[in-house]
């Protein structure tokens, strides 16, 4: 599974997290009509969204405060070219704390599946070992016991994470830690790979760079927390629409600054990509009252070389910035790009 994949998933995990965790009833949105699961203290199979739908509505409903998530483990899985999936470990912390209740382990996992352009939930299964739940429960609070002695083989399960704790490492030293897409390290090491490799194969590579719009004014009416949240949304957009071939890396290049790396494609490819992400990001929709549009847009600058033995990988980051400059200059929300050379 490549980092990026990797990137990719646990995205998406933390997206699906962060709603439940919050109650927010826009999960369901994110429900696959070909969905599959059951609910952690149910005896039930659930066969179809509208079921899942329903679950979910009543678990909101008798839990209506945030829920802690506090995580344990969790190993993301590539089951296919749109199928991605997460198994996770965690303890959940109820609005009312029980002492008990929080030091059981849950056990989920979710199965992400490709529809068109975005990503939904196609199964969703979590265990909790506290027995079955009343009518009208989803957590089965009025039925708590003890921990099950079966547990503890769950202990031998960890050892795995172990084994992957290298890998995870250098995983989070190339990672942003707002929006977990590549940092600007990875992406710097990533360049000069692909800067040298299409040197020899004397094929092009392109770079997009783009530049949120206003985003100082968007920080200064909204606040830095919600500028974080916009940040977000985009890298995850950008993950989705930017990074689809294997050898794409989608990276935060500083501050409200992102760029796309497209080993391999030349310039009217690399211009596609750009307007598909504009589409993307514009079909968000994301308030900003001080952007022309009323909504967060996007200034994309692409250029495309084939580099000669001489040059310099900067050449390409430096044609980019300046065709994103000139989307700038000429109104925002424009994609420019750069002649090639």
């Amino acid at each position: 599974m490549s980092p990026e994949r990797q990137r990719l998933t646990r995205m998406l995990f933390d997206e699906y997290i962060a709603m439940y965790a919050s109650r927010d009833a826009r999960l369901v949105d994110r429900f696959s009509e070909n969905f599959s699961g059951f609910a952690g203290s149910s005896d039930k199979l659930i066969k179809s969204r509208s079921e899942w739908v329903d679950i979910t509505r009543l678990d909101f409903a008798q839990v209506p405060g945030h829920i802690g998530i506090e995580m344990r483990d969790l190993f993301p899985q590539e089951l296919g070219a749109d199928v991605l999936a997460v198994t996770a470990f965690f303890h959940i912390h109820l609005p009312n704390p029980d002492p008990l209740f929080a030091s059981e382990t849950a056990r989920l996992v979710l199965v992400f599946r490709q529809e068109g352009d975005d990503w939904r939930i196609a199964h969703s299964s979590i265990s909790i070992p506290y027995g079955l739940a009343r009518d009208g429960e989803v957590y089965p609070a009025s039925r708590l016991q003890q921990r099950n002695q079966e547990l503890q083989a769950l202990v031998d399960e960890r050892t795995q994470a172990l084994a992957q704790a290298n890998n995870q490492l250098q995983l989070l030293s190339n990672t942003d830690g707002l929006t977990g897409i590549a940092n600007r390290r990875h992406f710097d090491q990533a360049l000069a790979h692909e800067w040298a490799r299409a040197q020899r194969a004397h094929g092009p590579v392109s770079l997009i760079m783009l530049d949120v719009d206003v985003f100082k004014h968007f920080n200064d009416h909204y606040g830095h927390l919600a500028g974080d949240a916009c940040l977000k949304s985009l890298a995850l957009t950008l993950a989705q629409t930017g990074g689809r071939r294997d050898g794409d890396v989608v990276a935060r290049f500083g501050g409200e600054e992102f760029v796309v790396l497209l080993p391999g494609a030349d310039a009217p490819a690399a211009l596609e990509v750009a307007q598909h992400i504009q589409q993307a990001i514009q079909a968000l929709a994301l308030p900003h009252d001080g952007a022309p549009h009323g909504i967060v847009t996007v200034s994309f600058g692409v250029a495309t070389m084939a580099p000669e033995r001489e040059q310099l990988a900067e050449e390409l980051v430096r044609r980019a910035d300046r065709a994103m400059y000139r989307a700038k200059q000429g109104g925002r929300n424009r994609i420019e790009q750069a002649p090639e050379p």
